[in-house]
């Protein structure tokens, strides 16, 4: 059976609830992985989302920062959570749908200002998140799985809009995107939006630092949809939605988008 399956660092779902409904109303996804909740799971808003027919959660929020959660028209059962860099963050969870399909929701620490963890401690975590998360797909190498979600890192020169100046700048420096070439080899995962849309710049996340992010478009490709090598060939229609960054009171990041039919 096809499911369309989005991901989408959301920047408070309690603040951007009506967000969630529109993109629920509008592009009806069968799964929405939604990152950076910023709440406990019992204050994730959820009746609006059961009224257009996201009756089922799987969810790990902890209050005021990190938290994921997996939205969905399709039965699913929680299939449990790591806690990668033992940093106790709401930063992983997992759900299985009915044919076995493991969804793996990710939400990479995305590593201060300064590239270097002798100064800065955020990125010596990032560095070692992504470390244990190699080491954990290694250790259980997935099958029939999918990973999203706001990965901090766009591995590609065409992922950001200027290679030379952003190699300095964490979530493109070279270490940073080959710790997670090594996490994606690990678990053969295969980046599905770049199986489907192979040239061309292509960004997912617009900086609120810029005065008109639209114009500037110095946007980078964070947010990934990863699927193992058993099921990435039933995977197509990857798009992103940019309109979604010029929303009212918008998150930085937009929603990532591909089909699988399983």
């Amino acid at each position: 059976m096809p499911f369309t399956l989005a991901t989408w660092n959301i920047n408070s779902i309690r603040l951007r609830e009506s967000l969630v409904a529109r993109l629920l109303a509008e592009e009806t996804p069968d799964i929405l992985c939604l990152q950076e909740c910023k709440a406990p799971v019992d204050k994730i808003p959820l009746e609006q989302f059961r009224a257009l027919g996201y009756t089922h959660m799987v969810a790990r929020g902890q209050k005021g920062y990190n938290g994921v959660a997996i939205l969905s028209k399709l039965p699913l059962t929680d299939a449990g959570s790591e806690d990668f860099a033992q940093l106790g963050h709401a930063r992983h969870v997992a759900a299985r749908l009915d044919s076995g399909v493991v969804i793996h929701n990710c939400y990479v620490p995305a590593g201060g200002d300064i590239p270097d963890r002798k100064e800065n401690e955020k990125f010596g975590q990032k560095l070692d998140y992504l470390t244990q998360m190699r080491d954990h797909f290694r250790t259980t190498l997935p099958a029939r799985a999918i990973l999203v979600g706001d990965l901090n890192i766009a591995p590609r020169e065409d992922d950001v809009w200027s290679h030379k100046a952003l190699l300095k700048i964490v979530s493109h420096t070279p270490i940073e995107v080959a710790h997670l070439g090594e996490t994606q080899e690990a678990g053969g995962w295969v980046d599905v939006t770049r199986a489907d849309i192979p040239t061309g710049l292509l960004y997912s996340w617009w900086s609120y630092r810029a005065a008109d992010w639209d114009a500037a478009d110095k946007g980078r490709r964070l947010d990934h949809i990863w699927a193992t090598a058993d099921i990435a060939g039933a995977a197509h229609g990857s798009r992103i939605l940019r309109a979604a960054r010029g929303w009212t009171q918008p998150s930085d990041h937009v929603p990532v988008f591909a089909t699988f039919d399983l």
